[in-house]
């Protein structure tokens, strides 16, 4: 009676055609193949495994996947997504664990269910009660999708698209991480071996303010680098949270020790971040620096080509130029004959 239940319960499944033989005891071939598959947001991990129904040239919507009725999202037994972490979904939140996925569709909205039920057997004994949420989202049209599947789309540093994509439908929900975890989450890891490292803290500062979140304790990770091992980059960390804290005094303080102590290639790079975003007086500035510091070097002949390009003396931004090529590195040497052209062409190479 069992296997003639499952029999008839995977005949009935919708996205299902024909199928071969089941077995209770034995793994064999399915026509809906199983698959899985998984994105990490920030640091939360988002997973779908499903089973896939393949059109077949049968009417899907409205037909395989009536319209008004609990579907369960892909073939088999339940459709499961897992998260790491909370997260919000539309906007809605949403607790860790595992839930089993369900859509209502109808021809203009549909319902996309997570349910505290993530064990049986595609949608059949659905309950309600048991939902932890709902959220309603658009269907777009699409290309042709043969088999039913799931995408990450339009990943972002903290969210990501998940759509469901069968036949010409496709069904988006936007998932995002909550920062709170996130925090957590890196101050766990701070717990651990990267707590006795100066690039461990380094590491979690620099997030902290290219995310823009956490300054204050930001700041205070670029101290206990610092105290493990006084290097440019923590110096320079720890100014770019001073400067994003209001503080500029303290910030240009963070800076200047840093220039003292950085080699060649830090700085000059330093000075090149400053003019890819447009702030070309005081990348100047850092390569003045690089030329008196380091006047031999390569790359200090190379900043005293960018000071002459600046002055207008285009005759020594030439020669400096020459003396660089001559003494970089073999990989580089090459790199430098485009440059030398702007200069012979008096191009402003600063801008």
């Amino acid at each position: 009676m069992l296997r003639t239940y499952i029999s008839i319960a995977t005949m009935l499944a919708a996205g299902s055609a024909a199928l071969p033989a089941q077995s209770l005891v034995m793994s064999l071939p399915r026509q809906s193949q199983r698959s899985s598959i998984t994105q990490r947001v920030a640091l939360t991990d988002v997973s779908i495994v499903y089973h896939r129904p393949l059109a077949g040239g049968r009417k899907v919507w409205g037909g395989a996947v009536p319209y008004g009725q609990v579907w369960r999202a892909g073939a088999n037994e339940n459709t499961t997504i897992e998260f790491s972490d909370p997260v919000t979904i539309e906007g809605q939140p949403l607790a860790k664990g595992i839930y089993g996925l369900h859509m209502l569709p109808t021809a203009d909205s549909w319902t996309v269910i997570f349910s505290n039920m993530s064990s049986a057997w595609g949608s059949f004994t659905y309950n309600q009660k048991e939902d932890a949420l709902r959220v309603t989202v658009k269907p777009q049209p699409a290309e042709m999708h043969e088999a039913l599947t799931y995408d990450f789309d339009d990943p972002k540093p903290d969210a990501v698209t998940v759509t469901l994509r069968w036949e010409k439908v496709a069904v988006p929900f936007t998932v995002k991480a909550d920062p709170a975890a996130t925090l957590a989450n890196v101050r766990n890891q701070l717990r651990n071996a990267p707590q006795y490292l100066w690039n461990g803290w380094d590491d979690a500062a620099t997030w902290a303010v290219d995310s823009k979140t956490n300054l204050d304790e930001a700041l205070t990770w670029t101290a206990r680098s610092i105290q493990i091992e006084e290097r440019f980059e923590n110096l320079m960390t720890r100014s770019r949270v001073l400067k994003d804290l209001q503080r500029p005094t303290e910030s240009a303080a963070a800076r200047d020790k840093a220039m003292e102590i950085g080699n060649a290639q830090q700085v000059y790079i330093y000075g090149r971040q400053l003019q890819s975003q447009k702030q070309k007086q005081d990348a100047i500035a850092v390569y003045r620096t690089v030329a008196k510091r380091f006047p031999d070097h390569w790359l200090g002949h190379l900043a005293k080509a960018r000071v002459a390009v600046a002055d207008s003396d285009f005759a020594t931004a030439m020669k400096e130029a020459q003396a660089a090529q001559s003494a970089a590195p073999e990989p580089q040497k090459s790199q430098l004959d485009a440059l030398k052209k702007r200069i012979e062409s008096k191009e402003d190479i600063n801008g």
